[in-house]
Formats: structure tokens, sequence, C-alpha cells
């Protein structure tokens, strides 16, 4: 019992730091927003990804961080904090390099496949790309919890697919598309690797026989036995 508390301990501590980061997050996409706006948008001109053109490379980088008004970074935000902090709760460490890779993938899909020489900004691309990695999380790392919360986003926010599909008339649907194949990608790359064997007792040696009326010996583990440890890493039980 005292390792389940220790788990929900940990976890509790992620979860919080995970808000903060978040938090901080959005507030420098307003800042920044406020200095664009003021400069009449010039960043978004100077910093956004162009189809093609070598030189905006860098922008891969900064066009999350941009946006074309306040309409705009105002529909991204609810979203990238919400679908962030879950993507984040589990381990800020993580979450970092999933943001480097969503960014990677969601601008490199508009710099390939776009047309015209338009300046694409925004944070959607990191939104899908959390999605994404929210949705499909448990199913790589096989964490009950996870799977539950992936399976509620995507029941939830379903409708935001429709915006990732060719034809969506202005938004960049190459840029949400690249973001979540990036975000998807990210579940699998940074999956748990060997955690349930991990949690195993005997370090893989079989016990010579299970103990009368006990839950979950070492060996593999009951359906039942998996949730009662889901729970007791949230406290709840």
């Amino acid at each position: 019992m005292v390792d389940a508390d220790g788990r929900a301990e940990v976890m509790v501590a992620e979860a919080r730091k995970a808000f903060f980061v978040m938090f901080a997050f959005v507030a420098l996409v307003w800042l920044v927003q406020v200095a664009n706006a003021a400069d009449g948008y010039d960043l978004s001109r100077d910093h956004g990804v162009v189809p093609g053109e070598t030189d905006s490379l860098p922008a891969l980088l900064s066009a999350p961080l941009l946006h074309w008004s306040w309409a705009h970074i105002e529909a991204n935000s609810g979203p990238l904090f919400v679908f962030g902090f879950l993507a984040a709760y589990r381990g800020v460490t993580r979450f970092l390099g999933l943001t480097l890779l969503v960014a990677l993938t969601s601008g490199m899909a508009v710099w390939l496949f776009e047309r015209g020489g338009v300046d694409t900004v925004g944070a959607s691309g990191l939104v899908f790309g959390y999605f994404g990695y929210v949705v499909v999380r448990g199913l790589f790392d096989r964490h009950l919890i996870d799977t539950l919360i992936g399976v509620v986003m995507a029941a939830s926010f379903a409708y935001l697919l429709t915006v990732a599909v060719p034809g969506t008339p202005g938004v960049s649907w190459l840029g949400h598309l690249g973001g979540l194949a990036g975000g998807i990608l990210g579940a699998w790359l940074f999956r748990e690797r060997g955690k349930r064997r991990a949690s195993g007792g005997g370090g893989g040696v079989p016990s010579a026989a299970p103990a009368s009326g006990s839950e979950g010996s070492s060996g593999a583990a009951s359906p039942r036995a998996d949730l009662h440890k889901e729970l007791r890493d949230l406290g709840l039980e």
C-alpha cells in the first residue's frame, strides 16, 4: 500500500507541474499575441511557415506561438490548455519532447504539401497533436485510466477531425493533419516500455503457486487486479 501511495503522490506532483507548465505556455502565447497585434501582425508575416521556402524552416518552431487575430487565439487557447494538460500530467519531460515532435510534423506537412505563398501560423497543430496523443496513449502504455480518458476525449471531440480533412475552407487542414499524425507517433515513441513487465513480481521468475484467495499474485494480473491498481494509483481506493 505504501508503494501505491507513493505512486499517487508522484502522479499528483506531475499533474500539478503539468498545470503550471500549460498555464505558463498559454500565457506566453497570449503575450506574443499582444506584441504581434501591436505590430500589425508583422510577426506572423515574418515568422510563419511558407510552403517550399527554405528560409521559413526555422518558423516550424515559432509558428505555433503566433496567430492572425484575437478570434484565432481565443479559439485555440481552451483546447490547447485542456489537451496539453492531459498530455503532460504523466510526465512533463515526455510532454516537451512530444511538443517538439508535433510542431515539426505539423509544420512540415504545411511546408511540403501546402500550395501558395501563404504564411501559416497558429497553435492548432499542437492542439491536434495533443488530442491524438491523449486518445491513443493509453493503448500504447497499456494504462487503463489513460485508455478511458482517450475514449472520452475521442467521443467528446470527434468533431475536431472535420477540420483535418481536405477541402476545409479557411484553415490549414494540412497543419491539423500533420499535428494529429505527430501526436499518434509520439504516443508510440514515448510509450512506457516494459512498464507492465517491470511491475510484475520476481524479475520474470514464475512463483511456485498463487496463494489461496489472493488476487493478482506474480504472473499475469487479472483485469480486475489491473483496475484496482489504477484506482490505487489515483488515490481512489
